[in-house]
């Protein structure tokens, strides 16, 4: 993904705001499934909590019904402590139905991946969790209290120490930290090495995000204090890998 396409989603994004209908009844999310609760289940049995991301551009189409609860249900038969669905249509080739078939395949936390930048959006599909990206959402204090107030859990999306202070100044109670720049799009697991520290000691939840591909970068991730990690590309490629990642299995 380059910058220029990164700048078309979001003109696509922004384009179907006017699409959404009029704010009516906002939905409430029925039982919301606890990621934390979940992640600390795993960690008591030595396992490190992976998201594990339904991702179709991975496999270069749209995928059935059948095909993501296939793959919900074979996430929480690893382990996963949660499942994140890609849910963007054009270019990551999701659905908000992916998210919807997600929750009903598995018992799960169900995080919504995708750009959110109107609170009509948040009214689209019942999930657990909603991705905020800080250097987008605005104003993000107002999307995270819209969010929560619908049961949905914010996990609030940065990058930088200023976007980390703006995510500390909301009521979310998870951050996801992106090693992947989106102005670059590059890639760097220090990232999370700086910032990680800082919203640990924060009191946060901690999501690592981006760039995890081995063993060694989850322990990396976890010693620079992650609680969860959230892995995509490399799991859609490589179904088995979940279980080498968290150390449920040897590589």
């Amino acid at each position: 993904m380059t910058s220029e396409v990164m700048r078309q989603i979001l003109d696509e994004t922004e384009a179907r705001r006017s699409e959404l209908p009029s704010l009516a009844t906002p939905i409430r999310v029925a039982d919301p499934r606890d990621l934390p609760d979940r992640a600390r289940a795993l960690r008591s049995r030595g396992i490190s909590p992976i998201i594990a991301e339904i991702k179709p551009r991975i496999l270069k189409r749209t995928l059935s019904p059948e095909e993501v609860a296939t793959i919900a249900r074979r996430y929480e038969a690893d382990g996963a402590s949660g499942i994140s669905v890609l849910t963007q249509p054009t270019y990551f080739l999701g659905s908000p139905e992916n998210a919807r078939v997600a929750r009903g395949a598995s018992s799960l936390p169900i995080l919504r991946k995708d750009f959110i930048l109107d609170e009509r959006q948040l009214d689209e599909v019942e999930s657990d969790l909603v991705l905020l990206i800080a250097a987008l959402a605005s104003p993000l204090e107002g999307l995270v209290e819209a969010a929560l107030s619908r049961g949905l859990e914010p996990l609030v999306e940065v990058h930088t120490e200023a976007e980390l202070d703006h995510a500390l100044k909301t009521e979310a109670r998870i951050v996801g930290i992106n090693n992947r720049d989106l102005s670059t799009l590059k890639v760097s697991l220090d990232t999370f090495e700086g910032l990680g520290p800082l919203a640990k000691s924060s009191g946060l939840f901690v999501v690592a995000e981006s760039g995890i591909e081995t063993r060694r970068d989850v322990l990396r991730m976890e010693e620079a204090g992650a609680d969860a990690l959230l892995v995509g590309t490399s799991l859609m490629e490589e179904p088995g890998l979940l279980r080498v990642l968290s150390g449920a299995a040897s590589p």
